[in-house]
């Protein structure tokens, strides 16, 4: 049964359209469900996820494949999906979601989140739930979202079947635990009847985290200016021959390898030769290869932190963390990595063994893809800043964007595995207008946007926000998006260079500066589309959006509030924000 559409010649505005295509689609759901719930041998078990990078959803497919085993019929769906009466009416439910910056909840779970957080979410007295939550010990609110998913849905009166699982980093086998011992207590008392799995959904590729591929790089490029106070680099890498495909707004994830300078500097500092071999995943390996290719040495875990702090005995260290103030040890360690913990306090030693087991493996990262795979279809581009900086009297780099700028070569292997996007998407239908704000290395993922544009021969309209420092040094990509300009591609470009003048001008100034266009291609049923920063750039964007919608919609704060959230339930406003 096809979800009910909204004819595109209905007379309705693009507001009045995203209300009734999310009233129309929860209607649907509830109808599903309805059907479904009348085949009494046959039991439902949803499964939600919240997801920012696509871990979580992984994970609820792998649910969905075990679960059929088991003789249950899974529903998974993202939590934008939802409403709260459509929780409400859930008996059996697996809940699977990341944690997304300090504590938060990933974006297409908020909308929901804040529902059942209203005094008036309803009570769940028929909810049997589950929660695993995916999450980095490294940041303080360690899975959070998920705790706070598990106590919520306990107070509403739901019956918890089994205790949340927190995952770290490297979450596959607590999940795996997780699923093993959950799938067969939601289907404790149902049916024996085995609904067949289908599994064409869930067959993963030759080539991911566990097993990257090992491509090769074949362009690295400037394409900021060597005047600039900033380095950004354009990267080609090849993966020819690997059967990996990806999609316009899909991130490519990096595993690199550290600066073999800093693993000297390291081992130096704690008194070892780096031919010491130790266990590493089930191997011997020589302590330099080990720190080399297989741990994080540049930021200090929270084990080696209060390690130091209590072998060093030093007051202010051992002050903050027992403060337990996030904010001054933060401000602490600004600026500051392992090394220069190690250097401030030389007295200290480490064994092998003893440092080894302090740190955290090294973990790959993402970064959004610059070209469309229909142009590019063996080619993966990316545009990445490199981090260099000077602190406490020595140069500090960042692992992975110069271990692509300084120590691949022609003979390198790039180890690399796709991570999808599904929301973050090109609109599927090629005659609506496309919004992007994304300054800086956030215009990557819009290249590859015009180029999807360009190859698909779309007709709907292309307007880009971007900015940085100064257009004489830090216009990225300025000779093709001129090109895209004058092929009639790109139907706007607005521009914020913060200093090429007195006062600071920002992307989210050029939208308040051209509030009734903006707001004229969102009515046209036009898709907003945001990248770049997720702590300042992004909440400003936001900001800036609603006052847009607010002045030019004449609404008030809660009807502008409501217009952008059904912007997000339409998937009309979605962002890729790190």
């Amino acid at each position: 049964m096809k979800t009910p559409q909204i004819p595109l010649d209905a007379p309705y505005s693009a507001s009045q359209r995203a209300w009734l295509s999310g009233f129309f689609a929860g209607m649907h759901t509830r109808m599903i469900q309805t059907t479904d719930s009348a085949s009494a041998d046959v039991r439902i078990l949803d499964i939600l996820y919240g997801s920012q990078t696509g871990n979580a959803e992984a994970v609820a497919n792998d649910a969905a494949a075990i679960a059929k085993t088991h003789g249950l019929k899974p529903v998974v769906r993202s939590m934008d999906e939802i409403s709260v009466a459509d929780l409400a009416a859930m008996e059996h439910l697996l809940l699977i979601t990341s944690t997304y910056g300090e504590g938060e909840m990933p974006d297409n779970a908020q909308l929901l989140w804040e529902s059942a957080q209203a005094d008036t979410a309803p009570t769940l007295p028929k909810l049997h739930y589950s929660v695993l939550a995916l999450g980095d010990t490294s940041y303080d609110l360690f899975c959070q979202a998920g705790k706070d998913w598990d106590n919520r849905l306990h107070q509403l009166g739901a019956t918890r079947v089994y205790e949340r699982t927190d995952c770290d980093v490297d979450f596959e086998e607590p999940a795996h635990v997780w699923l093993s011992a959950v799938i067969p207590q939601m289907a404790d008392g149902a049916a024996t009847t085995i609904v067949s799995a289908d599994t064409s959904t869930n067959d993963k590729p030759q080539y991911h985290r566990k097993n990257p591929f090992p491509a090769k790089m074949l362009a690295n490029r400037w394409v900021t200016s060597p005047d600039s106070s900033k380095e950004t680099r354009h990267y080609e890498i090849s993966i020819a021959g690997s059967g990996l495909t990806y999609e316009a707004g899909d991130a490519l994830c990096v595993v690199p390898t550290n600066c073999p300078d800093l693993v000297a500097e390291l081992l130096a500092a704690i008194g070892c030769q780096g031919d010491e071999e130790e266990p590493v995943n089930g191997e011997l390996m020589p302590l330099r290869e080990a720190l080399r290719t297989q741990f994080e040495i540049k930021n200090p875990s929270k084990e080696l932190l209060e390690e130091i702090a209590k072998r060093s005995g030093d007051q202010e260290l051992n002050g903050l963390l027992s403060a337990g103030s996030k904010d001054q040890l933060s401000d602490y360690l600004w600026g500051r990595d392992t090394l220069d913990l190690l250097l401030q306090f030389p007295q200290m030693e480490f064994s092998a063994a003893e440092f080894i087991s302090l740190l955290k493996p090294l973990q790959h990262r993402a970064y959004s893809i610059s070209s469309s795979s229909k142009a590019y279809p063996d080619t993966v581009h990316l545009t990445v800043a490199s981090v260099r900086y000077d602190s406490h009297n020595r140069q500090h780099k960042g692992v992975c964007s110069t271990f692509l700028a300084d120590l691949v070569t022609s003979d390198t292997e790039v180890r690399c595995f796709f991570t999808p996007n599904k929301v973050f998407r090109v609109p599927e239908d090629n005659s609506l207008p496309m919004i992007m704000v994304g300054p800086g290395t956030g215009i990557a993922p819009f290249r590859a946007f015009l180029q999807e544009r360009q190859c698909r021969q779309a007709t709907g309209k292309n307007w880009l926000f971007f900015g940085d420092r100064n257009a004489a040094t830090d216009f990225l990509y300025q000779d093709e998006l001129a090109d895209m300009q004058a092929s009639g591609l790109l139907t706007r470009l607005d521009l914020a260079f913060s200093r090429d003048q007195a006062e600071k001008i920002y992307v989210q100034d050029k939208m308040l500066d051209n509030a009734a266009e903006l707001f004229a291609w969102l009515e046209a049923g036009g898709y907003f589309f945001v990248c770049g920063d997720a702590y300042r750039m992004a909440k400003d964007v936001d900001k800036a959006l609603h006052e847009v919608i607010a002045q030019q919609g004449k609404l008030s704060a809660e009807q502008a509030a409501e217009y952008v959230n059904q912007l997000k339930k339409t998937k009309r406003y979605v962002r890729d924000v790190y």
